[in-house]
């Protein structure tokens, strides 16, 4: 299978793991080595980017985090069933850090580092930001074979469904990109 990075995985409606249904995962690195990405759409509950600044102790600035939004709106997101406690920050490429950030697709980076946290509390941030908790990880093969079995669709990614589009519509519009109604998708496929 090519090369994936950089490319949205669409979750089937027939997906048996409820952590992953009707997720859409950008995925951030693939390779013969295993697969690792970012769930976009799945806001975790009462949780925001305030709170998030607060429990690092990282002073907000007034006005805001660089953002379209202030901090106390921007919600924190489940990444993913892998390392739960650990931040991942998708942003648009206006902000990188050599040891931190790394270059998803064309205007998408994902950071993981403190440094932008901080710079979002200043009012320093990204233009564009999704924030998350966890990831989502496959081992060796593991992706390819969930892929075979019919458990996800594959999708280009473009920073418009990432950062603007409300969460409860990426789903639909990354199946709409493919020219899919999710009603006429079967859980069964077959094998030539």
């Amino acid at each position: 299978m090519d090369h994936l990075t950089g490319k949205l995985l669409v979750a089937m409606p027939t997906m048996p793991d409820p952590r992953f249904a009707h997720s859409v995962v950008l995925l951030c690195s693939h390779s013969s080595d295993g697969a690792m990405g970012i769930i976009v759409n799945k806001p975790l509950p009462d949780l925001t980017l305030r709170t998030l600044l607060d429990n690092l102790d990282l002073p907000v600035a007034q006005g805001g985090a660089g953002l379209g939004n202030p901090v106390e709106v921007v919600p924190i997101h489940f990444g993913g069933p892998v390392e739960t406690s650990r931040g991942f920050v998708l942003h648009s490429s206006d902000f990188f850090s050599a040891e931190a950030s790394l270059q998803v697709l064309d205007g998408v980076v994902l950071s993981t580092s403190v440094e932008i946290l901080s710079a979002l509390a200043r009012g320093h941030g990204p233009a564009d930001v999704l924030i998350a908790l966890g990831y989502a990880g496959w081992g060796p093969g593991q992706l390819e074979s969930e892929i075979q079995a019919g458990g996800w669709l594959i999708a280009d990614a473009a920073p418009h469904l990432l950062f603007r589009l409300e969460t409860e519509a990426k789903w639909l519009s990354a199946l709409k990109n493919l020219g899919i109604d999710p009603r006429h998708l079967s859980g069964v496929t077959g094998h030539a």
